[in-house]
């Protein structure tokens, strides 16, 4: 009977105890940035959005998203918050709803802003000239001359495609600077309270 090494038996009987044995899960992990390294608790959370929330911000926005479900100046005045982030966290998705919402209770200025909005495209949202001439539209039957303006680039853009690119490439940035500089809040916080001008 030929002998058997007893290296082989051996070297099995300690895999089988190593794969027995369970390595301790440290209880922190090394975390790296700018500032350098450091070992933080495992359950330990770096980024904390409502610690960056602001309790008058987030009071003042819904105060007025409250008002203006019942007003639509109050939802134009949202809307452009949105827009440009005044207050509110930058979502032109926000800006468009709130501002449409505006639009579809009868307020002027925001159905000239929602066919503006169409008219030159609003960020990720590319343009539709179709839908800026109902919008602007509605408004010039109002007797609103600078959407009569509008409403006639709008219908040149449906017939000429070159042109209407040729257009926008101008304009675009033009209206969107407009968005920023010259449109008016109506209402302003005061006291706890909106109050319109």
């Amino acid at each position: 009977m030929p002998r058997m090494s007893k290296f082989p038996l051996l070297l099995a009987s300690l895999l089988a105890l190593s794969a027995c044995v369970q390595t301790p899960v440290k209880d922190t992990v090394r975390i790296c940035d700018d500032r350098g390294c450091a070992d933080r608790p495992r359950d330990h959370a770096s980024f904390d959005p409502r610690a960056d929330e602001d309790p008058e911000a987030v009071r003042r926005q819904a105060a007025l998203e409250t008002l203006a479900r019942k007003d639509p100046r109050a939802a134009y005045d949202l809307g452009l918050r949105f827009y440009r982030g005044d207050g509110v966290r930058q979502d032109s998705y926000q800006a468009l709803r709130w501002m449409r919402d505006a639009a579809e209770r009868g307020d002027l200025e925001a159905q000239k802003a929602v066919g503006r909005f169409y008219l030159t495209g609003l960020e990720e949202m590319g343009s539709d000239p179709q839908a800026a001439e109902k919008w602007l539209g509605i408004a010039a039957s109002r007797g609103d001359e600078e959407a009569a303006d509008l409403l006639e680039e709008a219908r040149e853009a449906k017939r000429s495609d070159v042109a209407y690119r040729r257009w926008l490439g101008h304009w675009r940035g033009v209206f969107h600077g407009y968005w920023f500089t010259t449109y008016p809040y109506r209402a302003y916080w005061r006291h706890g309270y909106w109050y319109f001008y």
